[in-house]
């Protein structure tokens, strides 16, 4: 569970490894263990037919949700390739005899992050899927600046209406190569970098966990 150390119009400071996960470098298994987002695009493909019948471009919507022939809208989001799979096939299933289904990744869609603070060009960043990291995310932003913290970079994060934030020492990843220190993002997060003095979270932080709303409905778009 989150350790709550701070509050701030229900802000939770989290170690939880569940909820800010350490970026893989290296993502081997990605596309297994991937699970499907907004703008998501795939294509489908019944198997054991003569010629194949599938359908391709098929685009998940900002709700999360596709639309088929047959089976209408269908939830996708947050399920992994094989997860979407059995569920298409289960919903056609009642239609046609279908001896296999595949369904196959064609484009990843777009992730937006919003880099804030002292970095030399803050504001909202479009990722790609294999750069979603905070060390990727500041060096999208141009890098931090002279009077930027790389020790003290926070993390802001909202999970069922809850905001979640992290410390992360950006500078012992850089240095030290602290792989635990470059956390994977998510589309939405914040990232912000604090100047040279000293933090106070009142008056550093929760004045952008304020802009958070507003930064939601932006990256919706």
């Amino acid at each position: 569970m989150p350790r709550a150390s701070a509050k701030v119009e229900n802000a939770v400071e989290s170690l939880d490894e569940s909820i800010f996960k350490v970026a893989r470098m290296r993502p081997e298994r990605m596309l297994e263990e991937y699970r499907l987002m907004k703008y998501d695009t795939i294509n489908i493909m019944a198997i054991g037919f003569p010629n194949g019948i599938g359908v391709n471009d098929v685009t998940v919507g900002v709700d999360g949700m596709v639309r088929l022939p047959y089976t209408g809208n269908l939830k996708l989001v947050g399920l992994t390739l094989d997860e979407a799979r059995d569920l298409i096939h289960e919903k056609l299933s009642r239609y046609f005899k279908l001896p296999e289904l595949n369904v196959y990744m064609k484009s990843y869609g777009p992730r937006k992050v919003y880099v804030m603070g002292n970095v030399n060009a803050p504001g909202i960043k479009e990722m790609g899927v294999d750069n979603m990291n905070v060390y990727a995310a500041v060096s999208a932003a141009g890098g931090v600046d002279r009077k930027g913290r790389s020790k003290h970079v926070q993390l802001i994060r909202q999970i069922d209406g809850v905001l979640y934030y992290r410390e992360i020492n950006l500078d012992a990843f850089v240095k030290k190569h602290d792989m635990s220190q470059n956390i994977a993002l998510e589309d939405g997060d914040i990232v912000y970098v604090p100047d040279s003095g000293k933090i106070i979270f009142s008056e550093d932080i929760a004045p952008y966990i304020n802009l958070y709303a507003t930064y939601r409905t932006i990256v919706r778009d």
